[in-house]
């Protein structure tokens, strides 16, 4: 009998304690300010294609390398040597042509009518 009349205390302390921490006013540890951080990655381009398709790419080195930022992975894509707007890494081939930029890799992506968007 003791030991159900502590369990009940028990609960009853434990259930006063957690509706009281739900009336504390807490302030922002962050700031003030709680506006919503741009999700676009930081000096990159999105290019938005065919089939609600998308993807970013940052220029780095002057042009020589083109960033490829996928939603999930980033590729360092070098400068071809004989087509100034091809850059390539393997089976993934990024050509940027203004509004009719390609993006291939591989097999299984085809990116089309890629245009790129301007930063707001």
């Amino acid at each position: 009998m003791i030991i159900k009349l502590q369990q009940f205390v028990l609960a009853f302390l434990l259930a006063v304690l957690i509706s009281a921490c739900s009336s504390i006013g807490l302030s922002n540890p962050f700031g003030a300010k709680s506006s919503e951080q741009s999700r676009n990655p930081k000096d990159a381009t999105e290019y938005v294609c065919d089939g609600d398709k998308h993807f970013y790419v940052r220029m780095l080195n002057n042009g020589s390398d083109a960033w490829l930022i996928y939603p999930d992975h980033e590729v360092n894509l070098p400068k071809s040597s004989d087509d100034s707007r091809r850059y390539a890494s393997g089976l993934i081939a990024l050509v940027i042509n203004g509004d009719a930029t390609t993006l291939n890799d591989g097999e299984k992506i085809a990116y089309v009518n890629c245009k790129p968007q301007l930063k707001k």
